[in-house]
């Protein structure tokens, strides 16, 4: 029976809007196209932006994996995944049959030179059948551990090297090295066979459009940025919480801990977003050049300075997870207490925390301003008006809430905290919102690097994490405590920011209790 095929069809790639720039002629190459990545995300992406008509006419996707199958069982599976997994699904899409076509399938073990070789030369039938341009993007969806091989094995058979107009790239998944000396060393090993302008090294976060709505919000409106600085600002908060607990990622995740799977990329990415300063224009150089700024500007947190400003938790059924390692003391929960030293931010903490097992999948920055300097209004003894909150909520719940003090009716100057708020859903729709990967892998066909990581700002960040994780292995280490799943995280971390005087904010709709 034939595949059902709705009217829904492919934007035209001439539309009328002048951002709608289409790729030049490509084929992705996906190393690990059997795995689990590329099935809920990368196929779904890509075929999403096909059916947008944001890929190029001449386009084809190579899948290389370990795995026995032909092009046709490929075809089928990616098809099985876009179904479960894509915003957009082929039976509304008319672009699924091209698309389809345009798949195909390479069997090769990633440590085979051979494999390589027929690899290129497969490619080059590719290209002369769909008039490619010898433009190739390589996707890296394997684990860390086979990064160094697959490079190198593509610089052997000259499938990196670009000659001419034509292009060759390569996207590369985190973790990005598993501490310092090892992201230096990994970063020699890539730069060895690519040249930096064609490494691009992913963060999802990134691709998110809250995060980068984060951008327009600060430098696309006069209202914020002239208070964005210490002068008005008490202190930020940047949460990312998850609801779930390790699953089946014991093998990576007892090695990598808290502090790696999610303060190393996510939140020190949000966390130089919220705190650069304004770049010239919006592109990858000057974009990178600030964040850089930033990290180069971090308070360093000695190894024997964690325990008053780091705190390390795991929760209590963490150790009865299949594939834990006896007694392990894996951090799933941290709250960090950073400071930048430049003339923005002198003296104002940034307040970084992250946790499994936590009641809701949050992410949201918080800004919270410095109180009225003089109050007018009579308060009884001790008492003082709250200060306003701005929160940035990047999930779930996405948009801005805007927390600020008004007279309630009637007699007297009573007072009462009210909410202005913004939501993605009730202004553009719902499931308006593409998925992260679908905006980085088109920004990497097209050449854009500003939303992916360099390689400096990649040791800068571990140079921040790196002597944190060394003085929890040392007897500095503060005690590792435990909480109970489905909560905010142990009783601690609210002694941790009482203790300067400030509480944690919930500014996404969650309830402050942890119920």
């Amino acid at each position: 029976m034939p595949d059902k095929v709705s009217t829904v069809s492919p934007a035209p790639a001439n539309g009328k809007d002048a951002l709608r720039k289409i790729p030049d002629p490509c084929v992705v190459v996906i190393f690990g196209a059997s795995g689990d990545l590329t099935a809920r995300k990368l196929m779904p992406a890509l075929f999403s932006l096909a059916c947008e008509g944001l890929l190029p006419e001449h386009f084809a996707v190579v899948g290389v994996a370990r795995s026995e199958l032909d092009d046709d069982s490929f075809r089928q599976k990616v098809k099985e995944g876009i179904e479960k997994f894509s915003r957009l699904k082929p039976d509304e899409c008319s672009a699924w049959p091209k698309f389809a076509e345009d798949l195909h399938y390479h069997q090769a073990a990633y440590d085979d030179p051979a494999g390589y070789m027929s690899l290129g030369k497969l490619l080059a039938k590719i290209d002369k059948k769909v008039g490619a341009g010898c433009n190739c993007l390589f996707y890296l969806s394997t684990p860390p551990l086979l990064y160094p091989v697959i490079v190198e094995q593509l610089g052997k058979v000259g499938l990196a090297q670009q000659t001419g107009d034509n292009w060759r790239r390569i996207i590369i998944e985190k973790p990005f090295g598993y501490d310092l000396p090892s992201a230096i060393e990994l970063n020699r090993q890539v730069h060895e066979v690519f040249e930096e302008s064609q490494v691009y090294r992913i963060d999802h976060y990134l691709g998110k459009e809250t995060v980068q709505n984060l951008l327009v919000f600060r430098f696309a409106n006069a209202i914020f940025e002239p208070l964005w600085n210490r002068n008005y600002i008490d202190h930020v908060q940047i949460m990312v919480s998850e609801d779930v607990g390790l699953g089946s990622r014991a093998g990576y995740y007892d090695t990598a801990g808290v502090m790696r799977d999610m303060v190393q990329n996510h939140l020190l990415q949000l966390f130089t977003l919220t705190a650069m300063e304004p770049p010239a224009e919006f592109n990858a150089t000057s974009l990178r050049d600030e964040k850089v700024k930033v990290l180069k500007a971090v308070r360093p947190i000695r190894p024997e300075e964690v325990g008053k400003y780091t705190i390390r938790a795991q929760y209590r059924s963490y150790r009865d997870e299949k594939g834990v390692a006896p007694g392990t003391e894996t951090a799933t929960y941290t709250a960090i207490k950073l400071y930048i030293d430049n003339w923005r931010w002198r003296n104002v903490p940034f307040y970084l925390r992250s946790g499994k097992a936590l009641p809701d999948k949050v992410t949201e920055i918080s800004v919270q301003f410095r109180h009225v300097p003089h109050l007018m209004f009579p308060l009884a003894p001790g008492d003082q008006l709250p200060p306003n909150t701005l929160s940035l909520c990047l999930q779930p719940n996405e948009g801005i809430q805007l927390s600020f003090e008004t007279k309630i009716p009637g007699a007297g100057m009573r007072t009462r905290s009210v909410d202005m708020t913004f939501l993605y859903e009730q202004d553009f729709g719902k499931n308006t919102l593409p998925d992260a990967y679908e905006r980085l892998i088109l920004d990497a066909l097209q050449g854009d690097a500003a939303l992916f990581t360099r390689g400096d700002e990649i040791e800068l960040a571990w140079r921040i994490v790196d002597p944190i994780l060394q003085g929890w292995q040392s007897k500095h280490a503060p005690s590792l405590i435990f909480y109970e799943s489905g909560t905010w995280g142990p009783s601690k971390a609210e002694e941790f920011i009482k203790a300067d005087g400030r509480e944690w904010i919930y500014g996404c709709g969650m309830p402050q209790d942890g119920k």
